[in-house]
């Protein structure tokens, strides 16, 4: 197996070479896959899912929510999948809490509004 270091430097990016729209695009997948992930939809029944956890899905869509809210401006043509996404976390945290929040106080509403 090769060491990192083995690899040709030109396999290696520097942050600094990174698009700042492309850093923040990667955040918030990887954080809408987790949450997916924590809610248990990657399974064939999100109820039985062994790595359901609402408490760690509801950590996630909040920090989605604060991302995407904040840097909506610079997104461009990515910003409308990524709001999508999240509406589709937040709307799946709703249908899978026992004792569903009030509107405006699920995961990450305080930073889109409500989602019914």
């Amino acid at each position: 197996m090769a060491d990192v270091t083995d690899l040709p430097s030109n396999n290696v990016r520097e942050l600094s070479d990174v698009p700042s729209i492309e850093v923040i695009s990667k955040a918030a997948v990887m954080l809408l896959s987790a949450a997916a992930e924590r809610l248990g939809l990657a399974d064939e029944d999100p109820d039985s899912s062994p790595r359901r956890d609402l408490d760690e899905a509801r950590r996630l869509i909040t920090a989605l929510a604060g991302l995407v809210t904040a840097s909506v401006e610079y997104l461009g043509p990515h910003a409308g999948p990524l709001r999508e996404g999240l509406q589709s976390v937040q709307r799946a945290f709703r249908e899978a809490s026992a004792v569903p929040d009030e509107p405006g106080q699920g995961p990450g509403e305080k930073f889109t509004g409500p989602v019914y």
